[in-house]
């Protein structure tokens, strides 16, 4: 499979082609979900969404490798290391040009970037991406800026400084995607969905991991929403530590929930301005992530002491309907999926207030 996804996109280069391969490796054992719904892609648009993967999953592991006993301040050194190499790889990096920036065409014509991203594969493969793809280097700036946020603070007062961190660390991410996954029309009309659905399923994982990510110190629940339910940080803390249960923690658990969908809902519209052969990755994406949040609800809301998991049965029903779809859209779309829409960069990122959704909402079923 990684021989022709690499084959059809035109990486022949040994060390690129390598360089994609560990990508993929990360994505298949650390994003299950994400991994998933990639499959459902066009082999040729695969490779990129496994650097962008491989990418962050290697910043979020200097930062938060629990395995490691790096003290913050090695881990700050080592995110900035590994910064500076990506950044020197980026600027070395040859313009592949316009001709070059259209899905279907990431050829060897891009493989000089690899060469100045040295040794790390993870860096060689991004950078190869960024070039072929025209993405903005800023979104890699901004994630690694939200990065460094997670070795300096601890919680969030509110929804809207969260969403300041979040620009960085999950808007970004939808951004980065948009023009590997194409747009039937200018991305600037769907980039604010694409941020806002990278936002949604950040917030679906903050939900999901709130006991692991106390284990590490953090916590991305805002401090105004546990008070509005009369709980706290400390609170939280006390039922990880003895497994105790709590209404105040599982009313504030079930508003958390009805925010974050609310902002699925804010980002369901973007579907329809996705290039037709992505749709079906992204929608499925969508409703293995709503799923999550259906998990946890018939778990009773039990994050603080186990992780909530959608059935392997329902991941598999939704998976192979995506297929259908998938199979379907490229039957239908001309070239076979092979080709779509230039790339329009769009210099201005959405705010971070037009990525909130505070609105409780019902399950949206996609």
């Amino acid at each position: 499979m990684t021989a022709r996804e690499l084959d059809a996109a035109g990486i022949h280069e040994p060390a690129l082609r390598d360089a994609y391969t560990r990508c993929r490796r990360l994505n298949a054992r650390h994003g299950k979900t994400y991994f998933l719904a990639t499959r459902l892609l066009p082999d040729d648009r695969r490779p990129a969404v496994h650097a962008l993967y491989g990418f962050a999953r290697r910043a979020d592991d200097i930062v938060d490798d629990l395995d490691s006993d790096a003290t913050p301040a090695q881990r700050a050194r080592a995110l900035r290391d590994f910064q500076d190499r990506l950044e020197e790889a980026l600027r070395r990096a040859p313009d592949p040009g316009p001709a070059r920036r259209r899905l279907g065409q990431v050829t060897e014509a891009a493989a000089p970037a690899s060469a100045a991203a040295g040794p790390d594969p993870v860096i060689r493969a991004l950078v190869h991406t960024a070039g072929a793809y025209g993405i903005d280097h800023q979104h890699f700036a901004d994630f690694m800026t939200s990065m460094r946020s997670d070795l300096q603070v601890t919680g969030y007062a509110t929804y809207e400084e969260l969403g300041h961190y979040m620009h960085g660390s999950a808007a970004v991410i939808g951004l980065e995607m948009l023009p590997v996954l194409g747009t039937v029309g200018p991305e600037a009309e769907a980039a604010p969905y694409a941020a806002a659905l990278g936002v949604a399923f950040q917030l679906t994982n903050f939900l999901r991991d709130v006991g692991e990510d106390l284990d590490r110190g953090r916590l991305y629940l805002p401090a105004d929403l546990l008070a509005a339910h009369g709980a706290d940080r400390e609170l939280l803390e006390w039922s990880r530590a003895t497994g105790g249960r709590d209404s105040r923690i599982t009313a504030a658990l079930r508003a958390a929930a009805a925010h974050n969908r609310g902002v699925y809902l804010t980002a369901l519209p973007g579907l329809r301005l996705l290039d037709p052969v992505s749709r079906p990755c992204v929608r499925t994406a969508f409703v293995l992530y709503g799923g999550i949040l259906d998990a946890i609800e018939d778990d009773g809301y039990a994050v603080l002491h186990r992780r909530a998991v959608v059935p392997r049965r329902r991941r598999a029903a939704v998976a192979l309907h995506g297929l259908v779809r998938a199979v379907a859209a490229r039957a239908a779309a001309p070239g076979r999926g092979r080709r779509a829409a230039p790339h329009h960069p769009d210099p201005a990122r959405p705010a971070p207030a037009a990525l909130r959704a505070a609105t409780p909402l019902r399950k949206e079923p996609v």
